[in-house]
């Protein structure tokens, strides 16, 4: 919900004779002029008012203060200051985090419509975006824009930010490329029309077994439930009857998207969240009763980085009784936050209440005050006291008991979702010498080079995924190549023991990102999946 910001009628007189410069203040005050849906906050200018210690102090450094200061940049550190005492999840973003932001919320932004990767310093087209503004003028996967308006964006060390900028721009304007395209001399130039691009949500909608659809989401956008519901209808359709839901690494994002997924699985006037603060009365969300997926079976798929809307999913379908969450803890980010919008565009996020499971359970985990740092070390914490590897090393104070509201089965609150099935995380899976060549990308970045000098054959040999799956094969030279530039960089494994264990999870990374820049998303999970130990008990509990 948007707060309306305004001028309460304040007392100026008396003020400190230190100079005229007011855009400061006055951008202080604006801020601090709030009225939230349940509280108005009035502006105080008594002599000991704390507003006016923060008056006199920006005016005082931005007049008398040795040398000239940047007062944009003075109320910023103010503000952030501020926030940083409070919980780790109260922010300040300046007006391009927030246009960035957005976007990755609102599901589109304006551009020319091309999946890209940079390859050697050039921009290497992927895949055009289906019924794009580049794909509609020509623009193919495998093309290299070398110019965007006369100005060479390949080979000048230009940042991926300013390609992007200069690829971006309103709907209906024009840009230049210049492209060079394998097979033909020269530099090709396209007039390409900026149009709205959508950014989906959703990664992966495909059938992971007969009768079993399996819905990736990556995050809750505003167009969230639109493609979870194309999504089923083309699951149905394939013969659906149980539900695999990968929540698995999803940060979260809009609550009214999360209540809108669970609602297409429970029941009219089941709870599905509530909210409640020190100022904000509680609020809750119950389903409609008309959800289009209330019978098959459900199989949500959580890890510790699963948070915040992806949470509130994951507790209601375990509260409510309505599915089977397996994984590992959540990450425990149940603090919501009211966007407070500021005259330049920029926005301070504040948190001013919890989000609740149906049971009752605040899915915010535990944290000090203005000590992010201990905050950020809870994944290494858990790994360290044994939680991510073992169930026998998690253990739950009686104060923590609640239980589900149909079958009173146990389950556990301090934080974070804890699924009812434990996967252990495989510390061994990857070896010291994967994780160091998957650090410095040299996986991705080989994949797409070969990807993109052998597109044309691998497109004859394989015009299906169902080809590619059963018949391609990493060959042994990519692998090879991969080994020699990690080599030049002084990473080697240990021993031939360390590269055996290596090889047979490289390939299927390697397949798998093939796989992606031929064909989409869904074929990369396709593929890694079949590795994957938490989707692998799903389908052992839904075939069992």
């Amino acid at each position: 919900m948007r707060t309306n910001i305004f001028f309460k009628r304040y007392h100026v007189a008396n003020l400190s004779p230190l100079g005229g410069s007011w855009r400061g203040l006055f951008s202080l005050l604006f801020f601090l002029s709030v009225i939230s849906a349940n509280a108005q906050i009035t502006l105080n200018f008594s002599a000991d008012s704390p507003l006016r210690k923060l008056q006199i102090a920006e005016m005082a450094i931005t007049n008398l203060y040795v040398d000239s200061v940047d007062e944009k940049k003075l109320a910023e550190d103010g503000i952030r200051g501020m926030l940083e005492k409070l919980d780790p999840h109260s922010s300040y973003s300046t007006p391009e985090e927030v246009k960035s932001m957005n976007e990755s919320l609102q599901g589109n932004f304006e551009g020319i419509g091309v999946q890209f990767n940079m390859v050697e310093d050039t921009l290497v087209v992927i895949q055009p975006v289906s019924n794009g503004p580049s794909e509609k003028v020509g623009i193919l996967a495998g093309d290299r824009i070398v110019l965007v308006n006369d100005t060479a964006i390949a080979g000048v060390k230009m940042a991926k930010e300013e390609i992007m900028k200069r690829l971006r721009g309103p709907k209906g304007t024009k840009v230049e490329l210049g492209i060079v395209r394998r097979g033909v001399d020269g530099i090709l130039n396209f007039t390409v029309k900026r149009d709205v691009i959508p950014v989906n949500t959703i990664d992966a909608v495909y059938m992971i077994r007969p009768e079993v659809g399996y819905i990736k989401i990556e995050s809750f956008g505003e167009t969230t439930h639109e493609e979870f519901m194309k999504g089923l209808a083309k699951l149905k359709k394939q013969g659906m009857k149980d539900l695999i839901l990968d929540l698995q690494g999803n940060g979260g994002g809009y609550l009214q998207a999360a209540v809108d997924i669970a609602n297409e699985f429970l029941p009219k006037n089941d709870l599905i969240v509530y909210t409640e603060g020190r100022s904000v009365k509680r609020m809750e969300y119950t389903a409609k009763g008309d959800g289009s997926f209330q019978t098959g079976r459900v199989f949500v798929l959580v890890n510790e980085y699963t948070a915040s809307a992806a949470e509130i999913v994951s507790g209601a379908i375990q509260d409510q009784d309505r599915g089977v969450v397996i994984g590992r803890r959540t990450f425990g980010k149940g603090l919501v936050q009211r966007p407070i919008e500021l005259p330049d565009g920029s926005m301070i996020r504040l948190t001013v209440s919890h989000y609740y499971t149906p049971s009752g359970r605040c899915i915010q985990k535990p944290y000090v005050k203005g000590d992010k740092e201990d905050y950020a070390k809870d994944f290494e914490n858990r790994l360290k006291n044994g939680e991510m590897t073992s169930v026998d090393s998690i253990h739950f104070a009686d104060s923590l008991k609640y239980y589900t509201l149909r079958e009173q089965r146990v389950v556990y609150g301090g934080g974070g979702i804890m699924p009812d099935e434990f996967v252990p995380l495989d510390t061994l899976q990857y070896t010291k010498f994967h994780r160091q060549i998957s650090a410095k990308s040299l996986i991705i970045s080989a994949s797409i080079k070969y990807s993109d000098n052998n597109r044309k054959q691998l497109k004859k040999s394989y015009s299906t995924f169902e080809a590619f799956n059963s018949e391609f094969t990493v060959p042994q030279s990519l692998i090879d190549s991969i080994i020699e530039e990690a080599k030049d960089m002084d990473i080697e494994p240990a021993d031939d023991d360390e590269l055996q264990r290596t090889l047979p999870y490289l390939s299927i990374q390697l397949k798998a990102l093939v796989a992606r820049d031929l064909f989409d998303m869904d074929e990369y999970y396709q593929i890694v999946n079949e590795t994957s130990d938490i989707v692998k008990r799903a389908i052992a509990l839904l075939t069992n």
